[in-house]
């Protein structure tokens, strides 16, 4: 199956801004069972510099910046992606202690998931909740499995298209979030018992009748053996060929499509469009 991937944003300002330079996070990951075909990118107005480079943690980036001012901010990314047929659970967990709870890496392994395994404040409610879920399973990859589904159960799925994660406590205490909400929850719990887990973004695809489509945010489990292997909360279920990465950190703010600022005393609107098509 190959898709076509149209995402448009779009800052309107109030009067004329300077943009400081930009950091633009639009290109899809090849996955095992994706490959970008093609991707381009239009930006408005056009950049006096713009390049092509990786960030700490592996994530593509396109960094530009400017010369003049504008009152409008435009990108507008374009992709081609082919998949396959993916099993995602076709791996194995080795060595076999790292399929058992408690969790404990290595220690140079430890080092190296350092930022994936700090964990947010959280509640003594928040971690009874994690608790419950440990209640009876000693296997590592089952209770993550279990905690995917759990929160998916127990918690609403809404729509917010501006603003970071809210904190785990906050998600808890309101039982509902976005699709990032929910993921920065499960990877504080994960990372409270031992287990490294990122944040991821990207985009979702399974094809309906009324389909609606937006930027989504999973996450993804470090398992020795396995790699990093990823979940999705607001859907109940590991990930496959539906999801579609762009960008993956230890800290959700690292996978924005767009990092930067602008000099001006100017408000601004964010609008933004994403369409996904089947060729």
């Amino acid at each position: 199956m190959k898709v076509r991937i149209v995402h448009s944003t779009q800052y309107q300002f109030g009067s004329d801004v300077f943009l400081e330079p930009h950091y633009l996070r639009f290109k899809p990951k090849n996955t095992s069972y994706n490959a970008l075909s093609s991707f381009s990118l239009e930006v408005t107005p056009r950049p006096a510099g713009f390049t092509d480079n990786y960030d700490e943690e592996g994530n593509h980036v396109n960094f530009c910046w400017f010369e003049n001012t504008t009152n409008i901010f435009k990108i507008d990314s374009f992709s081609e992606i082919e998949i396959g047929d993916y099993n995602p659970f076709d791996f194995l967990i080795y060595p076999a202690h790292y399929q058992e709870l408690p969790f404990e890496y290595a220690v140079h392994k430890k080092e190296l998931l350092n930022p994936s395994l700090a964990v947010a404040q959280m509640d003594t409610s928040l971690q009874t909740y994690a608790s419950e879920v440990l209640k009876g399973v000693n296997n590592s990859l089952q209770f993550v499995i279990n905690l995917t589904h759990k929160i998916h159960s127990d918690f609403d799925v809404i729509h917010r298209m501006e603003g970071p994660p809210h904190e785990p406590n906050e998600t808890f205490r309101l039982k509902k979030g976005s699709c990032r909400d929910l993921a920065w929850m499960q990877i504080n719990l994960l990372r409270n018992e031992g287990i490294a887990a990122k944040f991821v973004s990207g985009y979702y695809f399974f094809p309906t009748e009324t389909p609606v489509f937006e930027l989504h945010a999973w996450l993804e489990v470090f398992f020795p053996g396995a790699g990093w292997v990823g979940f999705d909360p607001s859907h109940g279920i590991a990930t496959g060929s539906s999801h579609i990465p762009v960008a993956s950190s230890a800290y959700p703010a690292y996978t924005l499509p767009v990092s930067g600022s602008f000099r001006g005393d100017s408000s601004s609107h964010l609008k933004t469009d994403v369409h996904i098509e089947m060729l």
